[in-house]
């Protein structure tokens, strides 16, 4: 599903405009992201938590050329699903 199909299904179901149901998922992405930028788990009840995980930094081989090379640390996201959300799934 992309967003736009997201946004039309709903607005359908919440009985708002696009424009409105579009502010409110920018909102509530950007919610998530500052919180996970600052290392915070944000968990919604019913559909999972999502959280921020640093990465240290670490030496790999460049498979081609055998050289070493020096990857930088990063923050990567990570998100698990709920009990409630796996159980609707199945």
């Amino acid at each position: 599903m992309d967003n736009k199909t997201l946004i039309e299904a709903l607005s359908k179901r919440l009985n708002r405009n696009k424009t409105e149901v579009s502010n409110m998922i920018d909102g509530l992405s950007t919610v998530i992201k500052d919180h996970c930028a600052d290392m915070d788990t944000v968990a919604i009840p019913g559909f999972g938590s999502f959280e921020a995980k640093k990465r240290l930094e670490r030496i790999t081989v460049h498979p081609q050329t055998g050289k070493r090379l020096l990857v930088p640390p990063k923050i990567t996201l990570s998100f698990k699903p709920s009990a409630l959300l796996k159980q609707k799934i199945k």
